[in-house]
Formats: structure tokens, sequence, C-alpha cells
């Protein structure tokens, strides 16, 4: 029970905290000098709020429920890719990780995003969040237990796939955290014709997120649009949204 506490409040701060001081920040503290620049202009209800924020904590359970099971036990995580020494790899392969984790985690999400929103399966798992069809950053965690599962899926991913340190998981999912809620402020926070740049034009933005929610078809991408633009998924509405967004 300690250690369920321990990565419940572990994994709970990082949501609240930054969910919070976002939200604080964009829809509170700054919001009557910069709602001319948000995505969509009117902003989510009360209700709204209090269903991503309850569907979160079920998320955060779940995802509370993993590490507990599978690190927190040694007799299971002596099973895993988990070592506990960064000498044993060297520095070199500790810093690589964190790209290839990246990369791993952004091509599980595109195709298991795209299978469901698959008609035979999208009300029962991904209906919830997109009932956040104008999201804040409290639908950052907004799952269905079902789909919670699925997106934590990535962390057996990471456990039997690929060696890693705990401080690898620790960095890891504090920058996923910080861009899902990015990805779902409803501002954009990146600069103008970004996404015309060499850089720019690969990188999921929250504008391109945002659409995703708003139409429910296309740019399904995580942190990337890699996936998007080899399978024809991003919308052909995505450039000019982003200008018109930034030149509001």
């Amino acid at each position: 029970m300690n250690t369920f506490i321990k990565f419940f409040t572990l994994t709970g701060s990082r949501y609240f905290i930054l969910a919070g001081i976002f939200f604080y920040t964009f829809y509170v503290l700054l919001y009557k000098k910069i709602n001319h620049k948000k995505i969509q202009k009117n902003i989510p209800s009360n209700r709204d709020y209090v269903r991503e924020i309850s569907f979160s904590i079920s998320s955060l359970i779940i995802y509370t429920l993993i590490p507990t099971i599978f690190i927190g036990n040694p007799e299971i995580s002596s099973h895993t890719l988990l070592y506990k020494n960064i000498e044993e790899r060297g520095w070199l392969y500790f810093i690589l990780a964190f790209p290839i984790m990246i990369i791993l985690h952004d091509t599980y999400f595109y195709w298991t995003h795209l299978l469901m929103h698959h008609k035979s399966i999208f009300n029962i798992f991904h209906l919830v969040h997109h009932k956040s069809t104008n999201p804040s950053p409290w639908a950052a965690y907004a799952f269905h237990p079902l789909e919670a599962i699925v997106e934590a899926g990535i962390f057996f991913m990471f456990l039997y796939v690929l060696p890693l340190h705990q401080i690898h998981f620790f960095v890891f999912f504090f920058f996923a955290i910080l861009y899902n809620v990015y990805g779902h402020l409803g501002w954009e926070l990146f600069p103008k014709n970004f996404n015309l740049t060499r850089i720019g034009k690969w990188i999921n933005t929250s504008v391109c997120h945002n659409q995703h929610h708003k139409y429910f078809k296309g740019n399904y991408g995580l942190y990337f649009l890699f996936w998007d633009r080899m399978m024809g998924t991003l919308r052909e509405d995505y450039d000019e949204t982003y200008k018109r967004v930034q030149n509001a």
C-alpha cells in the first residue's frame, strides 16, 4: 500500500501541478489579455472540467498500479530489463535511451490511437476522451479506463523491450505529461510559421491536436507528425489553421 501511495503521489502531482499551472495561467491569470489567441474562442464549461479531472483520476489509478506491481515488487521487477547502476550500460546509452523512448512512444500512440478510432470500438474506448471537443489542460489524462490501459501499454513495452534505469521513467513521463498538457492547452506556444520550418513540419503542435478533438478525424500523432504525413492522416487544413491562430 505504501508503494502504491508513493507512485500515486508522484504520478498525480505531475498531472495536477502541471495541468493546474497551465490552466491557471491561461484560463484565469492571462485570459483577458490572450483570449483572442485561443485556438477555439469559447472556453469549456465547469462541467467539462469536472468530467476531465474525474476521468484523469481514474487513469492515474491505473497508471499507478502498473509501476506498483512491476517496479515496486522485486519478484516481478527482476524479470524486467530494469537496471540499477547507470555505469552498467554507460552514460552514452543512458542519454540515447530518451530519444528512443520518445520515438517508440510516438509510434505506439499513433497506431493504437488510430485503431481506437475504428467505428467498431470507438464508443467503447475513445469516446470519453473526445467528449472534450474543446479540450483544456485537465483533459490530458481524461481517458475511459479501457483506453487508459491501452495507453499504459507503452510502460510494458519499455519494461520488456528496452533496458532502462528508473531515472529514465521519471524524466520521460514528466516530459510526456508536460507535452500532453501542452497538446490540450487550447493555445499555441510555438511561434508563427513554426509548422513550415524544416523541424517544425514534423512536430505535433497544440493546434494540430486541437483540430483532432474538434473534428474527430486526422492528426493522430503524439509528439511528431512523421506517421501522419507518411500515412496521409494529417488534416489538409492544418497549416491554414495554424496560420490563422498565430495571426489572430
